[in-house]
């Protein structure tokens, strides 16, 4: 296979970037790509942490894990080249955000009066249930590590393919200054948990300590108060991760499908990532129906050999089966036709120096390894190039 095969150019996505990014809409198979891409640059000796959202359990088990963690479990390969090793977490949203705030507190006693505050429990839930910031939080944290060669990130299935790549600016404009500043102004400075309310926001405060009663305005001022401190924490990382996504060592990798919705998906990452100056490599699309391009007949085909095999069997045996056959085929090859719009529409993005690598639709569901290398071997079809 020569080296301007798609397959080549997705070997060399797993041999030299150090982050790839699987964006996409939901059941295309994007976590089991992600896995796939993981088990192969282990296989071919790098240390590779495979970070996923929320996996199927069929996922855990094809990895030999009862089930997934926060904590990072490694993936034992017999088969892996010296040095190579596979290293798989899920996230815990929750966690992802209490520990990203315990890092960024100045002290304990910020820590303790954000932790102790109902106010924050309310926003770290909904934070916390955004699974799109927080992939990018941990993603940022294991890079800085510096422990692995390659993480690639399984990203949550998109209601609007703009949340995750917006995500890393979402907290650092909740906590912006001006928004704080507007919190905190109805409080005196020499004050700030008294009772003396100035100006518009005054107001706001005047009929929410009406409605909630002033210990709900002292957990708000005192929440606000307390998440000061961590602003130049917040916009720093969101600079950082901005950073990351830019940097050309990391690689944004489309998985698709050959139907609308999810090339829809697909056309919105490729013009977004494009616009935004972010490295987008290629696309695998996925779950691809494969047929024979003429229209074949099964009983003319196939006559003779249903009669010799069948010789034992009742005399309808033969014909009922290659008619079920041909009405199989004629099916399949209509849905082939049916699909190529959607090839030829991603076949259409990649033209602009993007590569495309297509995989069938398996026979079966991923629910073992052998399943997860069966998909590998599918990726990559051909093994490394030998070391010279």
């Amino acid at each position: 296979m020569s080296a301007a095969t798609p397959q080549a150019g997705l070997a060399e996505l797993i041999r030299l970037r150090g982050i790839i990014v699987c964006v996409g809409s939901g059941g295309v198979g994007k976590t089991t790509t992600a896995a796939a891409l993981g088990l192969e640059a282990a296989r071919r000796g790098r240390r590779v942490l495979v970070l996923t959202i929320d996996p199927a359990r069929r996922l855990a088990n094809a990895l030999g894990l009862q089930s997934f963690g926060n904590e990072v479990r490694r993936i034992e390969l017999p088969d892996a080249a010296e040095g190579g090793e596979l290293h798989a977490c899920m996230l815990d949203t929750q966690a992802t955000f209490d520990d990203l705030v315990h890092r960024l507190a100045p002290d304990d006693e910020t820590r303790r009066a954000i932790f102790g505050n109902r106010i924050y429990r309310v926003v770290s839930d909904n934070f916390a249930g955004s699974q799109e910031y927080m992939a990018t939080e941990r993603l940022y944290d294991v890079h800085c590590s510096g422990e692995y060669d390659l993480i690639v990130l399984d990203t949550p299935p998109v209601k609007n393919a703009l949340d995750f790549i917006e995500a890393p600016g979402r907290l650092a404009r909740f906590v912006d200054r001006q928004i704080v500043k507007w919190f905190l102004t109805p409080y005196d400075e020499k004050r700030v948990f008294g009772r003396v309310l100035v100006g518009t926001s005054g107001v706001v405060f005047r009929l929410l300590g009406m409605i909630f009663g002033r210990e709900f305005l002292d957990e708000l001022s005192g929440f606000f108060q307390a998440f000061r401190e961590l602003m130049d924490g917040f916009h720093d990382r969101h600079a950082a991760v901005t950073r990351l996504f830019a940097d050309p060592g990391t690689a944004f990798l489309v998985v698709t499908a050959p139907n609308e919705p999810s090339v829809d998906v697909a056309s919105f990452f490729h013009d977004e990532l494009r616009a935004r100056n972010l490295p987008l490599a290629g696309f695998v699309l996925n779950q691809v129906h494969r047929c024979h391009d003429g229209e074949l007949s099964a009983p003319e085909l196939l006559r003779e050999r249903a009669a010799a095999l069948a010789v034992d069997l009742p005399a309808h045996t033969a014909p009922s089966l290659l008619a079920r056959l041909d009405v199989a085929h004629k099916r399949l090859r209509s849905v082939v036709h049916e699909e190529r719009p959607f090839v030829d529409r991603v076949n259409a993005m990649a033209s602009a120096g993007y590569f495309v690598v297509d995989v069938p639709l398996l026979d079966r569901p991923i629910r073992d390894m052998r399943g997860l290398r069966d998909l590998s071997a599918r990726l990559f079809p051909d093994p490394p190039a030998a070391a010279p």
